[in-house]
């Protein structure tokens, strides 16, 4: 086992400590059924497994045409990232005019098939949408009936319980954290920080992601962005979304990928690397929100 500033130059598993996380999230229907079964089919073709956090329940993404009316910098994120093209007409209506569908609990097979071809599978949300555009505004009675129906969702699609959490759009708050310490799980992964470290108060390992995304970079500028954050080695964690590497970034997300495997990385699942990781080696910090460049909305860092 081995502590993040131990990472540079260690042997992990007969390699080099060169070591990236992929972390999948599954936000909506359609990258729950065009996008996963792309992934899959490319991971498989480069020999990589990664970890899938999915969406259980409804998909009520056609509300964010409300914040498109009340924030500015949503609109430009979904103008830069050619939204419409990346989830669908549909998309934009479910959850107001079109009834919400559920995500992963529509799609018991494809989970079965992350399992059996080596992925990690972990929860994500009950309902994406909603944690996203309201999470300070619901009650604690609210936040634990979501995480009650994500949970058992998530038991009946698995026929287990996650071992890690991954909030929507990396938000969290006090009374999240609090209750996610009821449930043992063995690692979180909610916020985006440089390392690994110890939710200040608790005993929660976070590995956050470090490295930044597509949609927030755009497609063409993601990678040398990417690839110039791993040079110095270390341990990193690579947020992807299924709508958009699933999608229209799939083949530079291919070229990302195989770049960083010509670059000597160990490319890991999050639960390998919680097994390297020694809790008490960790610093503990504090989050705070914070709004990052490419995002619309603070998260917490």
């Amino acid at each position: 086992m081995i502590g993040p500033r131990q990472a540079r130059g260690c042997s992990v598993q007969g390699g080099m400590s060169r070591i990236l996380g992929l972390k999948i999230d599954v936000d909506t229907y359609q990258g729950m059924k065009k996008g996963v079964p792309r992934l899959l089919s490319l991971l498989d073709r480069e020999g990589i497994r990664a970890t899938f956090f999915l969406s259980i329940g409804p998909d009520s993404s056609g509300r964010a045409l409300f914040q498109i009316l009340k924030n500015p910098l949503f609109l430009k994120k979904m103008i830069r990232t050619r939204a419409t093209s990346l989830y669908g007409f549909r998309t934009a209506l479910y959850g107001t005019l079109l009834p919400s569908p559920k995500i992963a609990l529509s799609f018991p097979d494809l989970v079965r098939r992350m399992m059996k071809e080596g992925h990690e599978v972990q929860f994500h949300a009950w309902d994406h949408r909603r944690w996203q555009d309201g999470l300070f505004r619901q009650t604690e009675e609210w936040i634990r009936d979501w995480f009650k129906r994500g949970i058992e969702g998530f038991v009946l699609l698995t026929g287990k319980r996650p071992t890690s959490f991954a909030a929507p759009a990396w938000l969290i708050d006090d009374r999240v954290l609090s209750l996610v310490g009821n449930f043992r799980f063995e690692y979180l992964s909610c916020t985006r920080a440089k390392e690994p470290f110890v939710h200040e108060g608790t005993d929660l390992v976070e590995i956050p992601s470090d490295l930044p995304c597509f949609e927030e970079t755009g497609i063409e500028e993601g990678g040398r962005r990417v690839l110039l954050d791993l040079a110095a080695g270390g341990i990193h964690v690579l947020p992807v979304h299924a709508e958009m590497e699933g999608g229209l970034g799939a083949d530079a997300f291919v070229h990302l990928l195989r770049a960083i495997r010509e670059s000597d990385y160990n490319i890991l699942t999050l639960r390998e690397i919680r097994r390297f990781l020694r809790p008490e080696e960790l610093a503990n910090r504090r989050f705070r929100l914070e709004l990052l460049p490419g995002r619309a909305v603070r998260c917490a860092v």
